[in-house]
């Protein structure tokens, strides 16, 4: 099966996670599987990716983060996503419809 190498969706890293977080508020390792699972496991976000997405954008005020209690009774660090962080995801909705008009041009179908 082909994959999609981390190259090619770098720029899009942080709209999935920020699609995920418009759903719930949520924590790494469950990001993570829920990419894997959306895009049917053609993508697997690596776990310094991740990290360093969350990073960035909550320097950005993309997302906030919070510490919880997990069911295991281990203290989690959970993540959600701010109005701005909103605004940001409908603006890289946006520009990805362009990216794709575009680049469709020069994809053999």
């Amino acid at each position: 099966m082909v994959s999609i190498s981390s190259d090619v969706i770098r720029g899009y890293n942080d709209t999935m996670i920020l699609y995920l977080l418009l759903k719930k508020p949520s924590y790494g390792y469950e990001l993570s599987k829920d990419i894997k699972a959306l895009s049917e496991e053609k993508y697997v976000i690596k776990e310094t990716t991740l990290y360093s997405a969350f990073t960035r954008m909550e320097e950005n005020g993309y997302i906030e983060s919070y510490s919880q209690l997990a069911d295991t009774g281990k203290k989690r660090t959970y993540y959600r996503i701010t109005e701005k962080g909103k605004n940001w995801y409908k603006e890289k909705c946006e520009e990805w419809h362009l990216t794709k008009e575009v680049v469709e041009k020069f994809i053999e179908k």
